[in-house]
């Protein structure tokens, strides 16, 4: 074929399909909306590395699948023979990067269902805004407890699972040996003057000792969670920790406060800027002012129908 123009590859990048370096073959990204396909699916996608790649799968740091290999020629039946199993190529550009989660579905320390969440996500947001234009990438994460396996304070939105421990003193036996306190990863929780105490500053509500630990329900067992929220995170060559919301919030408010987030970006940051960066250049309060209010949701055709700031 001739040789590939810039207008072909830029054309085909939002597509899904990256440039291999230094030939006129691509790497085609096959998307899985919370980081789970089933056999089938991968059968398919297997079967697309052989038919149209070069035989191989390579794992993205966003749990996608990316085919290396596939000729420009090839692109749209690649497309065409993964769709077969419901798959589709995309994830690149200046819009919501496909959504991660963790294994918190199936972990022992998952606090809820991780990739029931991440998959509501992508089919609300990575596929129902799939034709709104932000500043810049906008990832989102889901993690299950505060062990952070995704990083979820390294997103632009983060979502991490919490349990905060439910302590009644007059249940509490003072036990020689207490099972909280030696199940407590964090060692918040200690006996002392033949009671239980757990400190509230080191505590980080893992869940663990909300279980079921104590056999007098002195830390009562539930599966009540609630999440904490990071907004603005980013690793790379400018690396910021996400910015934790000043409050744990329910499940019912984690959709609201993650769009609201993103018309929040959309109205505030100048093209190319990352959401941390227009965090710090606004100020963390007005974006909590906003996020605990329903302005921008009012406002929500508004915003999205306005063209991205242009820097000054």
């Amino acid at each position: 074929m001739a040789k590939l123009k810039q207008a072909d590859i830029a054309r085909v990048k939002a597509m899904g399909f990256l440039w291999n370096r230094g030939t006129e073959e691509f790497s085609g990204r096959v998307l899985t909306g919370n980081g789970v396909i089933n056999a089938k699916q991968m059968q398919k996608v297997a079967e697309c590395a052989e038919k149209y790649g070069n035989g191989k799968i390579t794992m993205t740091s966003r749990l996608m699948l990316e085919l290396p290999g596939i000729a420009y020629e090839n692109i749209e039946a690649a497309q065409q023979l993964v769709a077969e199993e419901g798959l589709i190529f995309g994830g690149t550009g200046a819009k919501i990067r496909p959504v991660t989660s963790c294994k918190g579905t199936t972990c022992v320390y998952g606090n809820f269902d991780t990739q029931a969440m991440a998959q509501e996500i992508h089919e609300k947001y990575f596929l129902g805004w799939k034709d709104v234009q932000l500043p810049h990438k906008f990832k989102i994460a889901v993690g299950g407890c505060p062990n952070s396996c995704m990083k979820p304070s390294l997103n632009d939105f983060g979502v991490e699972g919490h349990r905060v421990p439910r302590f009644d003193a007059e249940k509490c036996r003072g036990c020689k040996k207490c099972l909280v306190e030696a199940s407590c990863p964090a060692k918040a929780a200690k006996l002392q003057d033949g009671c239980l105490h757990i400190d509230p500053q080191v505590c980080t509500s893992c869940g663990v000792c909300s279980s079921g630990k104590c056999p007098f329900g002195a830390v009562a067992a539930h599966e009540d969670v609630e999440y904490r929220i990071y907004v603005g995170g980013t690793w790379g060559k400018k690396t910021r920790m996400g910015t934790a919301l000043s409050r744990l919030v329910s499940r019912e408010e984690v959709f609201p406060i993650l769009e609201k987030t993103m018309l929040w970006y959309k109205e505030n940051a100048y093209k190319k800027e990352r959401l941390g960066a227009a965090i710090d250049r606004v100020g963390v309060d007005k974006l909590e002012e906003a996020l605990f209010s329903d302005d921008l949701l009012n406002r929500k055709d508004e915003i999205l129908a306005a063209e991205i700031l242009e820097r000054p």
